[in-house]
């Protein structure tokens, strides 16, 4: 097994890498770090690396995302209050506002190409009725107890049907 230290760097592929340099250095506080040549730039944010790279072809508007998002970390709840208030009046397209979770508040955005990034509090915090065992209700894994009898048999997928709005 690999003794990981953590996640050094992101590889984003974009349409446009001086729109999106602009988009992650003046908005979202990275700093540059340094270019390699015209198709790459290296961002950096207390020690962690985003890399930009000119993609080689247009992105399509219908393509299949395999990046869901990624998260970047502010200190506390109030930041990303100001955060989420400061991208709006930038008319960055936001996708949700600021909502509590339990270990902090959270809003997700979009950049230039569509990626998906969450800008979150959090206090690390480690909750004791966390559970990483998928095969327990998701419920159990929350840390609610599930009613006696509640575990069902898995039923096989039946197509939701659409209801008529009339």
């Amino acid at each position: 097994m690999l003794k990981l230290t953590g996640i050094s760097q992101i590889t984003l592929r974009v349409n446009d890498l001086r729109k999106s340099e602009e988009f992650y250095t003046k908005l979202l506080g990275f700093q540059l770090h340094h270019r390699l040549g015209i198709n790459m730039t290296y961002l950096v944010a207390e020690g962690d690396s985003l890399v930009l790279v000119k993609a080689e072809t247009p992105a399509q508007s219908d393509r299949d995302f395999h990046l869901d998002h990624f998260g970047l970390r502010l200190e506390t709840n109030a930041e990303v209050d100001a955060a989420h208030a400061f991208l709006k009046e930038m008319r960055v397209h936001l996708l949700t506002s600021p909502a509590n979770r339990r270990d902090g508040r959270a809003f997700f955005l979009q950049d230039p190409d569509g990626n998906v990034i969450e800008i979150y509090s959090s206090t690390g915090e480690v909750f004791p009725t966390d559970d990483t065992n998928p095969d327990q209700p998701s419920s159990r894994r929350r840390g609610r107890k599930a009613k006696p009898g509640s575990v069902k048999p898995e039923r096989p997928a039946v197509p939701k049907r659409r209801r008529s709005r009339k």
